[in-house]
């Protein structure tokens, strides 16, 4: 039971946690809602003085939801750019093997057509070698490495986003090295007087300045690179089954109306090979600079202007 008095105790207690609740809350930025049900309010999350209002939603721009999807979106394509899990796997050293197998062979039988022996070979004759060993090649090592074998096929394919960077330079480091090896098996295969003929280099014909043979190696690499992407595009089901042949014919084409001029290279792991054998290094940037700047021009006019259904681009390394 409770005694007399000790009513009036508990509402005088009461009456002074009231007060001290309501200066308390004074202090502090609360305020009470008559008629709504009690709860947390922005007084009571923020710190003290802190009530956001409608001029400071404002003047707080929103941060748009797509900014962290466009970052991941953009660091997965430099991740497929770089290529760093593909040229990890075991597979790309069968890949690799490939590509120095096939610069090999094509610089130990192609540049053996450019020795003269009893007869200077004509152009017919080192043109279809040529070409005839390039659609060999590409026929047997294609559904391996793709069978570049040439630096500036690599390029190309790195601009129109077929071929990632890694993959890029691994793939041209082994075609240097197999072309230096092709050229130093064929300099042991001939005999010691045919040597003095050459071992097939490129260079520039009578009269020729370097920027002419710029301008000529540009133009005969870009129209190969630009067969090569034309034949081997997945998108296009018109080219299904002759990209070995079609390349090849290129070559030999490019080979014609070339030779006289250049020397038509069209590739500088092949001219690096008998370059470095025969220690002769005259006109070498010629032929990194030309095919270059004509596999990379062709590679990025192909993927803005030539490719087949443009607006399904998954092989896109974009970013």
């Amino acid at each position: 039971m409770q005694r007399p008095g000790s009513t009036r105790t508990s509402y005088s207690s009461l009456w002074r946690e009231f007060l001290v609740f309501n200066s308390t809350a004074r202090r502090f930025g609360l305020k009470r809602h008559r008629g709504k049900p009690g709860g947390m309010n922005v007084s009571t999350v923020f710190p003290e003085g802190y009530v956001e209002n409608e001029r400071t939603r404002r003047q707080t721009p929103p941060i748009p939801k797509e900014i962290g999807e466009l970052d991941l979106e953009r660091f997965r394509r430099v991740k497929e750019f770089v290529g760093l899990e593909e040229v990890s796997r075991l597979e790309f050293l069968v890949m690799l093997f490939a590509e120095v197998l096939g610069t090999f062979l094509l610089v130990l039988i192609g540049c053996a057509s450019c020795i003269k022996w009893a007869t200077t070979p004509n152009v017919l004759h080192i043109a279809f070698t040529f070409g005839l060993a390039v659609a060999s090649l590409a026929q047997a090592l294609g559904p391996i490495s793709g069978c570049h074998v040439n630096p500036a096929v690599s390029f190309g394919l790195m601009v129109s986003g077929n071929c990632t960077f890694l993959k890029t330079v691994s793939y041209v480091v082994c075609q240097c090295c197999g072309a230096i090896a092709g050229s130093a098996v064929l300099k042991m295969m001939i005999p010691k007087t045919q040597i003095e003929n050459g071992l097939g280099a490129t260079m520039l014909g009578p009269g020729v300045s370097v920027a002419q043979g710029v301008v000529m190696e540009a133009i005969v690499t870009f129209l190969l690179v630009l067969v090569v992407h034309a034949v081997t595009d997945p998108k296009r089901t018109d080219t299904k089954g002759w990209a070995p042949l079609a390349i090849g014919l290129t070559i030999a084409v490019a080979h014609m109306a070339a030779v006289p001029i250049t020397g038509s290279s069209m590739n500088p792991a092949r001219t690096l090979g008998p370059a470095v054998v025969e220690d002769n290094y005259q006109d070498m940037w010629v032929y990194w600079v030309g095919p270059l700047i004509g596999g990379c021009v062709a590679g990025g006019v192909y993927r803005m202007a030539l490719r087949a259904n443009k607006e399904d681009d998954e092989g896109s390394y974009d970013f």
